[in-house]
């Protein structure tokens, strides 16, 4: 991760009992968290917070909760002022530009992962290699018509079941927004087959997913994870 390769000075950084760096504190929970459950916000040189969701901006990071809620009390609660220890600005909007900059890198990384010859389109060819049990993971349009998603959902959970995996479904894109990605019209179902591209398309979807709905929401379907064989 960019955690890795990029030094910050922190603002308030936390550290585990086994004296790993992985745990950042966050400012509006005050919760200490994985990395990879928290974004990253800088100020730029005009003092307005921006997010940092590749870890890469200079200068002193604030860690927020990668929840939709959170980024909200953080802006709310003025806590990168806190944290930072001089003024700054958090735009109210702060929570939708990030949920818009994490939605975004869901489509890069299904765009990309389609020109990687890992994803089908199509009810039919969808279903067939749903079937064969090649699909690691399902994706359909949130606006679909409910018969098509329930028939499909079903037959990818049985077969997923059987084969001891997870039943990774992702439900968070439109289908104007599927077609876009994969630069084809009429995208309503999709399957992916398993890659190194799929895995960061796994990955940007289970982010989205987790800053709608919070942490606290049950392992359904939705949540594109364990995908690996």
């Amino acid at each position: 991760m960019a955690d890795r390769r990029h030094k910050h000075d922190d603002a308030e950084p936390a550290v585990s009992s086994d004296g790993s760096s992985r745990l950042r504190l966050c400012a509006a929970t005050r919760e200490p968290c994985d990395v990879d459950d928290l974004i990253r916000f800088a100020a730029d040189p005009a003092g307005n917070i921006v997010p940092d969701l590749a870890r890469r901006l200079p200068g002193r990071g604030v860690w927020i909760k990668a929840e939709k809620t959170a980024v909200a009390a953080a802006v709310k609660g003025n806590a990168f002022a806190r944290s930072l220890k001089r003024a700054v600005v958090a735009d109210p909007a702060l929570p939708d530009r990030v949920e818009h900059l994490i939605e975004k890198r869901v489509l890069e990384a299904l765009a990309i992962a389609n020109k990687a010859g890992l994803v089908t389109t199509g009810f039919q060819q969808v279903d067939e290699l749903v079937g064969s049990g090649g699909a690691i993971l399902l994706i359909q349009a949130g606006d679909a018509a409910v018969g098509g998603r329930e028939k499909l959902s079903r037959k990818f959970t049985a077969v997923q079941r059987a084969k001891g995996r997870h039943e990774a479904v992702v439900t968070s894109l439109s289908g104007e927004q599927l077609s876009l990605a994969m630069g084809r019209s009429n995208v309503v179902h999709a399957a992916v087959i398993h890659g190194g591209a799929a895995n960061r398309f796994r990955d940007e979807a289970e982010r989205l997913h987790r800053y709608r709905s919070g942490f606290g929401a049950s392992e359904v379907t939705e949540n594109a994870k364990d995908l690996e064989d």
